[in-house]
């Protein structure tokens, strides 16, 4: 039952989140204070957290996929024990301070996931219940549930229009995620106006209900015990993910603004705010945390209570199952196992084979000896080479595989591999089209944003898919990437590099990694190492004292090699450079990098793709500044003069020059 504490728990969220935008003179208001009431019956009764330890393993995760409302998550933070001084909420939105506009995990204990772009969250909220579900199976025992626990979302009706949300849930309800479950804010108010405007005709519980989930409502927000009732039932899985309609008023009691689009990102102003606080009988200095609020609000002592409890059943569990506990232990630390590319392939030189059929090799001889990895593809498994051969697929209420099956949703997939990064236990790939890279760039640059190690294997990755035309060749899509902080984009030059390329991207922890890889086979070069790929650019053909060099990526290295015979033979000494990762290589010392690309001496660049971005390298580009055409790739490289001849007659001409 709630009580007069529990109300003033609530006002003290909303009057927080009305100070904070009014002294920031930015943000959101309105939801914050129309969802105060759920977010505090969440986290007082219902969460699983622990405020002392805010990456306690098996603590539910709440995700605000709504982030414009972060002045409720700041709120339920400070208000629950959580390291966040009210000076921060005081300073929202303010350089240095941890209230940013938008919750960032990587700047606010307890945040779970950076949310704002609408939809996002959701798709990770999938994701991070998904990884319960797939750590459940492979670790829980008959009287030892050591992974169990919920991931709560709340989603706005932008969330519920963007198209990932739609993608994430239908695949939610497919595989009957039951521990998770979405709280939608149906508030009918958009920036523009009511929802109306472009929200109007659709059966928001019946999409719910066909894309296979549980349909909850709550008709007043404000009604505690009708919160607390819903959120019980919600707790109780039935085989279904749950969703669950929460009717509210955004801004509620702002006298003239509540119920409109003006409390939804601006500040109220302060007439209006003083007249809000009147209507809760709030007289209290601006940001005023009552004592009585604060005590009964913390969290600290259940959730140390929960987190002992779960402990005691950890050491029980590595009692009966020491060899699952320590291998538990270190997964959830994110350490690969000891020797685990100590079978990783070799292969011959001088043998042709795509690099996504060397990276299907790599792939599963890494899987082998790291459980961990998990992941799949947008319906383009065997074209990706992408599945873990006899690991089984991940489907409908069964959990034990390792294959993920996406379906035809890029943007989901890309959302749900941030969210089981986000979660621990697992290392993440998806795969897909190069070109497609176009549907997955949100969740992939906010993955880049948040240094999440996931791999994305992009196969298909230029005009050497050939026929299938130039909707299907990715043109401007390395240079784009490339221009994304933190992504590392990696274009390995043949089935050896793929090798380094694969290694890469599973002991890097600070970012994502993006594997570039041809459907065409390319041969195997001499000269070429797995390790070049770490220093992001090393020769392949070295001269002492270059006349020019020819720097390449990918499937034009080998064109660059025969370009360097064709001007050995005129007497003109090349040095051939693989450049498999530009922002590896720009990490380099500038000597280093003077080494091997020597200023004064000519550089041409040569790569099927935008020629955007290569001057910083290269003096001359040979490129393709323009659309593929539907042709066998060998007629398109001719066709767009990305040959050995074009590139030694490039070199000619700039040494003549």
């Amino acid at each position: 039952m709630s009580n007069d504490l529990d109300l003033l728990g609530v006002n003290t969220i909303r009057t927080l989140a009305m100070d904070a935008v009014e002294a920031a003179q930015s943000g959101h208001p309105g939801t914050p204070m129309a969802l105060a009431p759920l977010g505090y019956v969440l986290w007082t009764r219902h969460l699983a957290h622990n405020p002392a330890d805010p990456t306690w393993a098996n603590r539910d995760r709440f995700v605000l996929s709504a982030g414009h409302a972060s002045m409720l998550l700041y709120g339920l933070l400070h208000l629950t024990g959580y390291d966040l001084p009210l000076e921060d909420i005081k300073q929202f939105r303010q350089l240095g301070h941890r209230t940013p506009g938008h919750p960032e995990n990587f700047v606010t204990p307890g945040v779970e996931t950076t949310t704002g772009p609408l939809g996002q969250g959701f798709g990770n909220a999938v994701g991070m219940a998904l990884a319960e579900r797939l750590l459940a199976s492979r670790f829980n025992r008959p009287g030892h549930e050591i992974i169990d626990h919920r991931t709560w979302v709340l989603a706005s009706d932008g969330d519920l229009m963007e198209g990932v949300s739609s993608e994430a849930s239908s695949l939610a309800g497919h595989l009957g995620l039951d521990k998770l479950v979405v709280f939608w804010d149906d508030n009918r108010i958009t920036i523009d106006g009511r929802t109306e405007l472009a929200f109007s005709s659709e059966d928001v519980l019946a999409r719910y209900a066909a894309y296979g989930w549980r349909t909850l409502s709550v008709e007043d927000c404000n009604d505690l015990d009708a919160l607390d009732q819903v959120l019980k039932e919600a707790a109780v899985p039935d085989g279904r993910p749950t969703f669950v309609r929460l009717r509210t008023i955004i801004g509620w009691p702002a006298p003239t603004k509540q119920d409109t689009a003006a409390a939804h990102g601006a500040p109220l102003g302060a007439d209006e705010i003083a007249a809000a606080k009147a209507a809760l009988g709030w007289e209290e200095p601006l940001f005023t945390v009552p004592e009585a609020a604060r005590e009964h609000a913390d969290q600290t002592a259940r959730g140390g209570t929960l987190q002992a409890r779960w402990e005691e059943r950890l050491a029980a569990y590595a009692d009966a199952h020491p060899d699952l506990a320590a291998e538990l232990e270190r997964v959830l630390a994110g350490r690969l196992p000891d020797g685990w590319d100590a079978d990783l392939p070799t292969f011959e030189t001088g043998t042709a084979l795509a690099t996504r059929k060397a990276s299907g090799k790599v792939l599963n001889a890494i899987a082998e000896r790291v459980p961990e990895l998990v992941g799949g593809s947008c319906d383009l498994a065997a074209s990706n080479n992408t599945d873990i051969a006899g690991a089984g697929d991940v489907g409908p209420g069964a959990f034990a595989g390792r294959n993920l099956r996406f379906g035809v949703r890029e943007h989901a997939m890309a959302a749900i591999c941030n969210g089981l990064a986000l979660h621990g236990g697992l290392r993440p790939f998806g795969a897909t089209f190069l070109v497609f890279t176009d549907y997955a760039r949100p969740s992939i640059r906010l993955a880049a944003l948040m240094g999440l190690p996931v791999t994305y294997v992009m196969t298909h990755d230029s005009i050497g898919l050939g026929e299938d035309g130039p909707t299907h060749q990715p043109v401007e899509h390395l240079a784009a990437l490339r221009a994304m902080p933190n992504l590392h984009v990696v274009r390995p030059a043949d089935a050896t590099e793929t090798v380094g390329a694969w290694r890469h991207a599973l002991t890097r922890t600070s970012g994502p990694t993006l594997l570039a890889l041809t459907r065409q086979g390319v041969p195997v070069l001499e000269g070429t190492t797995a390790e070049g790929v770490t220093a992001g650019g090393y020769a392949v053909i070295d001269a002492d004292e270059p006349d020019v060099v020819l720097v390449a990526t990918g499937s034009e290295v080998p064109i660059a090699a025969e370009a360097a015979a064709l001007l050995d033979a005129d007497a003109v000494a090349a040095r051939v450079v693989s450049l498999p990762c530009w922002e590896l290589f720009d990490e380099r010392d500038p000597a280093e990098q003077d080494a091997l690309l020597p200023p004064g001496v000519p550089v041409v660049s040569v790569e099927a793709a935008a020629t955007f971005g290569w001057s910083r390298w290269a003096d001359v580009h040979v490129g393709l500044d323009r659309f593929g055409a539907s042709a066998p790739w060998q007629d398109l490289y001719e066709h767009f003069g990305i040959t050995a001849l074009a590139v030694a007659d490039a070199a000619r001409d700039l040494l003549d020059d």
